[in-house]
């Protein structure tokens, strides 16, 4: 088996997904840090964001970001760069991301699940806000209900960031999509 040369990292918001791909791409000798959420925001005008609603629009332009991702991870990847690419990916769309991804070259897909009240708490702690009509007992509803249960999952409820990164690369071999 190769070693995978696109690590997703996915979760809901305030799970820790910047912090630990960050991470993960410095212990890398060769890497990127692909944030999906940049595609979101180069949006100047006429940007539908996601609401629990789940306008046509909005998930257009979802599916039209994580595509928008898939391709840059291949070419970072076909340049010989180790990706790291995060993003909030929920639901079966998951499988769909994963797809995109696997078709071009070997993937690993960790989704870090911490649990609501610690997400709660970070959320708090940080500048940048995330949740607005979505609360973390939601998002996490769909994670544990919706998402296909594919690659590592891990608790990090109770980990710091170099453990978490400690336990991704310990066990990358259970995270990568065959």
């Amino acid at each position: 088996m190769s070693d995978p040369q696109v690590i997703l990292i996915t979760g809901i918001m305030a799970a820790g997904k910047s912090t630990v791909a960050q991470a993960l791409a410095e212990r890398l000798p060769r890497s990127v840090h692909l944030r999906g959420d940049i595609f979101r925001r180069m949006i100047v005008s006429g940007r539908a964001d996601m609401s629990p609603e789940q306008s046509g629009e909005a998930l257009q332009q979802l599916r039209l970001r994580y595509q928008l991702a898939a391709h840059s991870a291949g070419l970072y990847a076909q340049a010989g760069f180790t990706v790291v690419y995060q993003d909030v990916i929920l639901g079966p769309i998951l499988r769909d991301v994963v797809e995109m991804l696997a078709s071009q070259q070997p993937t690993a897909v960790v989704v870090l699940c911490p649990r609501p009240d610690v997400v709660t708490q970070r959320e708090a702690a940080r500048a940048k806000k995330g949740y607005g009509a979505w609360t973390p007992d939601m998002l996490d509803h769909a994670l544990r209900t919706d998402t296909p249960q594919i690659g590592l999952w891990l608790d990090t409820s109770a980990l710091t960031i170099g453990q978490t990164v400690d336990a991704i690369l310990l066990r990358l071999h259970d995270a990568v999509i065959r």
